[in-house]
């Protein structure tokens, strides 16, 4: 595979999971205004915001880095980027089944980008 397919591969397996986290915090939250013993936020809601906020942000900044960087950087800052973002999806966990299965798709796709980038 060329490096510019490895790129374009790579960028559009950052969108699924970008997609996928949205998606994961549109439901949690219609989940949570049905249901009002499911909100749980850690410490001060600011802060925990505000981390989410640059945390989230790497998948969306991944989609352009992804296609731009040069190969030696795109490499190591992928990787980097994608075991972040499996921390991230674990950490803020839950085990409601729509969780579940977005995280799924989410770790897998960002598995693959790991082996992408690794080759």
């Amino acid at each position: 595979m060329k490096n510019t397919d490895a790129k374009l591969h790579i960028s559009a397996l950052w969108i699924v999971v970008m997609l996928n986290l949205i998606f994961a915090d549109v439901l949690s939250i219609m989940l949570a205004l049905t249901d009002k013993s499911r909100i749980n936020i850690i410490g001060d809601a600011t802060t925990t915001m505000a981390i989410a906020a640059i945390v989230t942000n790497i998948p969306i900044l991944m989609v352009y880095f992804s296609k731009t960087l040069p190969y030696q950087a795109n490499r190591i800052v992928n990787i980097i980027a994608a075991i972040l973002t499996i921390v991230y999806i674990i950490g803020g966990g839950d085990t409601a089944p729509h969780y579940i299965i977005l995280a799924s798709i989410e770790t897998i796709c960002l598995i693959v980008i790991i082996a992408k980038a690794w080759r």
